[in-house]
């Protein structure tokens, strides 16, 4: 394999003009919002001094996210997926520059920021449910497992720089400063999507279903579509029993004998894997088992996590996260693929709302099962005894789901109206 077809594959960027908009968008997006990601626990905690109040606005923040996923899923595969984008960029941007002037006064007001957290929630939700199911129009079929990995690796630039440089800014200029240029950021994108085309889905009747039956028949399709299906249930056995970030402040403390910095180190390692496995992803274009690729890096994160909690050294676990950081975006990178690939453009967004639903809330549930493992076997036994489930989770689907295992992305795009 020559190296040009190892690292990331720039094509979509040279030969799709709305995907260039899309990416530019996208990438200012995720370097400003880092910025809001640090700044908003940071101006809770000055608000309050209490860690609570800071966990319950993200509580808030995620229940209103999970929401405005399903919402927009729904809402961006009945209307004009550009228009729905555009106005929940205007209102988030809208919020922030709210959450600056609230951060501004002598005594910010906490409720407001409750406030803030709910609506920004819900309103982002709807928008990025639109923006997933609308990629596949700004992409040439071929394009799609490439487009995904560029966004994949625009994400995780964002989250290796973006906390860095929110510390700095918080600690000189102030949270406020990190607020308004996040909305400037959202400012931005509203600029570039709106040279996009109209981006209407393909196949919507003109009478309109109820909501509800609307999300039934997006759950329906997942349920009849074995590719689908097992590309939602291979990820939550990774993200429900081998997510060990909750533990990374027990680990650092009791097995690895230090204090913040380690912890520091421990989230750093798997973004660190994540960017070099976004950046050497050019291979996903051209391999042709899609599937079975998908399958191996699910199960090679889970193998690392599990090496993680034996490592017993900090050098050699920090090495361990980086194997499982790239590993997990290889697979975020054929998921998304595949998905897009297999997915009729009058589901997209349904379809896209549920694994985006899936993504937001699996960690959290994953963050309480690795608590509880670790309260009754250790942190590194509790890490260990997950990565092992997600393991025989990953070869019990493997086995059960041949249409997984046969997916590739060098068949037609899906474009055929749900199986009854």
């Amino acid at each position: 394999m020559r190296l040009g077809e190892l690292v990331v594959d720039v094509t979509p960027l040279r030969e799709d003009p709305a995907y260039r908009l899309v990416f530019a968008a996208q990438t200012v997006t995720v370097l400003t919002t880092a910025l809001t990601n640090v700044a908003i626990n940071v101006h809770v905690y000055q608000i309050t001094g209490s860690s609570v109040q800071v966990g319950l606005v993200g509580l808030a923040f995620g229940a209103a996210l999970l929401v405005g996923l399903l919402a927009g899923g729904v809402l961006a595969d009945r209307g004009e997926r550009r228009r729905i984008i555009v106005g929940s960029r205007v209102i988030v941007a809208a919020m922030l520059f709210a959450l600056a002037l609230n951060a501004s006064i002598p005594s910010p007001m906490l409720w407001f920021v409750y406030v803030a957290a709910v609506i920004v929630g819900a309103v982002a939700g709807v928008g990025g449910s639109a923006l997933m199911a609308a990629i596949p129009s700004t992409v040439r079929p071929e394009h799609l497992a490439a487009a995904g990995a560029l966004l994949t690796l625009a994400s995780q630039f964002g989250a290796m720089l973006g906390p860095s440089v929110a510390g700095l800014i918080a600690s000189g200029p102030g949270v406020a400063a990190c607020f308004a240029i996040d909305a400037l950021g959202y400012l931005v994108g509203v600029a570039l999507f709106r040279k996009l085309p109209a981006l209407r889905p393909e196949g919507v009747d003109e009478e309109k279903e109820h909501p509800l039956r609307s999300i039934a028949e997006g759950w329906k399709f997942v349920r009849s579509n074995e590719i689908v299906r097992g590309l939602l249930i291979i990820d939550l056995w990774a993200m429900i029993f081998a997510m060990p970030y909750a533990l990374f402040p027990q680990m650092a403390a009791e097995v690895f004998g230090g204090g913040p910095e380690a912890v520091g180190l421990l989230h750093t390692a798997p973004a660190v894997g994540a960017f070099i496995g976004g950046l050497f992803s050019g291979w996903v274009n051209t391999f042709r088992h899609s599937g079975r690729a998908l399958i191996a890096a699910v199960l090679l994160w889970g193998l690392a996590i599990t090496a993680f909690g034996l490592s017993g050294h900090l050098w050699l676990g920090l090495a361990f996260l980086v194997v499982a950081g790239a590993a997990d975006t290889t697979s975020e990178i054929l998921r998304r693929a595949l998905l897009q690939h297999h997915t009729p453009d009058r589901l997209q967004g349904r379809v896209s709302s549920l694994w985006l639903a899936q993504a937001t809330s699996g960690p959290a549930v994953g963050g309480t099962e690795a608590g509880l493992a670790a309260r009754y076997l250790g942190p590194a036994m509790g890490i260990v005894a997950g990565g092992l489930v997600c393991v025989a989770g990953v070869v019990l689907v493997a086995l059960t789901m041949p249409g997984l295992r046969r997916a590739n992305l060098r068949g037609e795009a899906c474009s055929q109206t749900s199986p009854a």
